[in-house]
């Protein structure tokens, strides 16, 4: 683990002086914890983490919804390491002895890769959402949405599946003071609900009471 120490504090240093933020964790238990709060460009992973396996915790990630892109950084380097990982859902797999320079023109393709992915209409469960021309339509009908009604949707469908806690929800969709924004939260949820939770017995979104919300 010494090793692998040695290696966190050299990538976060070499990251922040290529002007990247970086969050470093050492755990499987960090590493859920960072991503339940925030989201990331992409997760630079290793797979001998100290209290569990990492292609385990990229399983978990990827059925839990998690949609970041994901570069495996492992000492595992057979040709069936490398497609167990592929396999899991990593979206790139650099093995050690690494060159740095090679693992920044990774990162660099994969921010490309998911800026593009990013498309102008996003369609979840009869939902369609016109990011260029700023408007909703469910099951063919047009929902009229208020700006902040709108992008908390674009977060959302973003995200689907994905529990997204009440402080990324406010940082994300508005940019200002959480304490206030989250007293308005609900309150911007009930209202959602109202204009699309219209199918008995199939809601939209889920309430995680202390947490945050999830869309169905």
């Amino acid at each position: 683990m010494e090793d692998q120490g040695r290696i966190g504090a050299f990538l976060e240093k070499a990251l922040r002086e290529h002007s990247y933020t970086t969050t470093w964790v050492r755990s499987c238990a960090e590493a859920r914890d960072a991503l339940s709060e925030a989201s990331y460009g992409a997760i630079v992973l290793d797979l001998g983490l100290p209290d569990g396996d990492g292609l385990e915790l990229l399983r978990q990630w990827r059925k839990a919804g998690f949609n970041e892109p994901v570069l495996i950084l492992s000492a595992r380097d057979t040709v069936q390491d490398r497609i167990n990982g592929l396999d899991l859902g990593a979206d790139d797999y650099l093995p050690k002895p690494f060159s740095l320079e090679e693992l920044l023109a990774r990162l660099r393709s994969l921010l490309r890769r998911q800026s593009a992915v990013k498309e102008a209409v996003i369609e979840h469960r009869g939902i369609r959402l016109d990011l260029t021309g700023h408007s909703v339509h469910q099951d063919g009908r047009a929902v009229d949405l208020t700006n902040r009604e709108f992008a908390l949707l674009e977060l959302f469908m973003q995200n689907p599946g994905r529990i997204l806690t009440r402080e990324l929800i406010c940082e994300k969709c508005w940019s200002s003071d959480h304490a206030n924004e989250a007293s308005l939260l609900d309150v911007y949820m009930s209202r959602l609900r109202a204009k699309l939770d219209t199918t008995p017995g199939a809601p939209l979104f889920k309430t995680l009471r202390g947490v945050g919300y999830q869309m169905l």
